[in-house]
């Protein structure tokens, strides 16, 4: 079996329950009950506007408190201070409710996605590959390469391809249509989602007489623990040496990593991202959607881009950046408000030298 999503047997609670009372879950995700009956049954999980009297919900934003003051949750988890809401709802308190609604999440869903381990007839596994089938699940259609390695409670979704002398640590999560590539290496506890693709070649070409010629892409990728990948997000081997994800990172759908990229550890990379080639993000660094990079750049540790923002050369860490080419926000935010007045400066303009040409 694979380890547990939630490790609630120090709290005394069944490790697949269905039911928790009030009671349990305030252990569970280390809150406070501001009110309602302790045994109260809570069997669910449900957004506030729809939410049942034995489901458990949640108040993250206080965008949706209409909804709560009008929900019929059996249970609400909500940040410490908070006692509003219907009286027939229970609260538990939490300095962080959307972060302990996930520890309900993985703790009902522990049952529904408990491994059962085995490899499907119609998996192809070579017979040099390293693996515990008693603790792995392979599912049909999936293969695994000669030489591949496969650590404890690693799930291999179907028609996956686990490339020749690839390693996968323990309890690995490599959903449909995922190819990782020969000789890249995958940490502890990663996260492939859906047709993403790691250590594809890189892009590299030289022009030679007139025509593109391959540069050969001989190096690997490799993926520290606990990193998530999304869906049809590509990250390309090196051309020699590493392309590199840093642990705890995580990574959005349609993401495209070049050869060599070395990205920190906690980052978060969002959708339609493209990092060039032989660029290094630094640790906790956030590139929000469709942000691009250039390659041979630096960007510093705990660094923000924000949407859009176009990045040509190294970046210091520690500040927020907009615009292309990427500046400072403040700067940024100063640029636009001149740029918005463009068009009355231009009337201005035209205006002063109407009247100074116009003959007296």
């Amino acid at each position: 079996m694979s380890q547990p999503l939630v490790d609630a047997s120090h709290l005394g609670l069944p490790a697949m329950a269905c039911v928790l009372t009030l009671t349990e879950l305030a252990r569970l995700v280390d809150g406070d009950i501001v009110r309602g009956r302790q045994d109260d049954a809570l069997s669910g999980m449900a957004a506030l506007d729809v939410a049942g009297s034995q489901d458990i919900s949640f108040l993250g934003n206080d965008k949706y408190r209409n909804q709560f003051l009008a929900t019929r949750a059996g249970a609400v988890i909500v940040a410490r201070g908070e006692t509003g809401g219907p009286e027939a709802a229970g609260l538990v308190a939490v300095d962080h409710p959307s972060l302990a609604f996930s520890k309900v999440i993985r703790y009902f869903s522990a049952a529904a996605e408990k491994l059962s381990p085995g490899i499907h007839p119609r998996a192809v596994v070579d017979p040099t590959a390293v693996l515990d089938p008693q603790t792995v699940r392979i599912h049909a259609g999936a293969v695994v390469m000669a030489g591949a390695r496969l650590g404890d409670g690693c799930e291999i979704g179907p028609n996956c391809v686990i490339g020749e002398q690839a390693v996968l640590g323990r309890h690995c999560r490599i959903m449909a249509n995922v190819t990782v590539g020969q000789r890249c290496i995958l940490g502890e506890r990663v996260i492939l989602q859906p047709g993403c693709v790691i250590g594809a070649d890189g892009f590299g070409y030289a022009l030679q007489d007139g025509r593109h010629v391959k540069i050969d892409q001989v190096g690997t990728v490799e993926i520290g623990d606990d990193v998530e990948i999304g869906a049809n997000t590509t990250i390309d081997r090196a051309r020699f040496g590493k392309t590199l994800v840093g642990e705890g990172t995580k990574i959005d759908n349609l993401v495209q990593i070049a050869h060599n990229v070395v990205i920190g550890k906690h980052c978060l990379i969002i959708s339609l991202t493209g990092i060039s080639g032989s660029t290094q993000l630094g640790n906790y660094v956030t590139a929000a959607g469709q942000v691009g990079i250039v390659g041979h750049v630096t960007i510093g540790d705990n660094t923000i881009l924000t949407a859009r923002t176009g990045v040509n050369s190294n970046v210091k860490g520690g500040q927020t950046y907009a615009g292309k080419p990427a500046t400072p926000i403040i700067e940024q935010l100063k640029l636009e408000v001149l740029v918005r007045r463009l068009p009355k400066l231009v009337e201005r303009v035209k205006a002063l030298e109407k009247a100074v040409l116009q003959p007296r």
